[in-house]
């Protein structure tokens, strides 16, 4: 139940950027909420973790650091996912970021510890 990858880019050594579409028929959605779906905070982490296994091959979760999810991520959403590999601390850090014409707002962003 992976978003619609529709662009990325490696800016520098460690680094992952990208930009996902999320339809609205991911099962994510289903029962989260009846009336307003919404994309639930476990599947932000499950898609930082998935597509994170590029920049840290071999390792796995240990345990979150932090994390704020600031905005709600509806159905039919654009998102730019950043993620950054510090290999000396074992950290992931990641930053989701709404897309829209009306102009970009973060989305949610956090830390999360890896070992091997």
């Amino acid at each position: 139940m992976k978003p619609v990858e529709l662009q990325r880019s490696h800016p520098d050594a460690g680094k992952l950027s990208l930009r996902l579409a999320v339809p609205a028929t991911l099962g994510w959605f289903a029962g989260h909420f009846p009336v307003q779906p919404l994309l639930p905070g476990v599947a932000q982490l499950d898609w930082v973790m998935a597509f994170g296994a590029e920049l840290a091959p071999g390792m796995r979760f240990h345990s979150i650091e932090n994390v704020k999810f600031q905005r709600p991520i509806v159905p039919e959403s654009q998102l730019e996912l950043n993620l950054q590999w510090d290999a000396e601390r074992s950290i992931l850090s990641f930053s989701y970021t709404l897309l829209s014409e009306q102009g970009d707002v973060p989305a949610s962003s956090g830390k999360i510890k890896l070992c091997p």
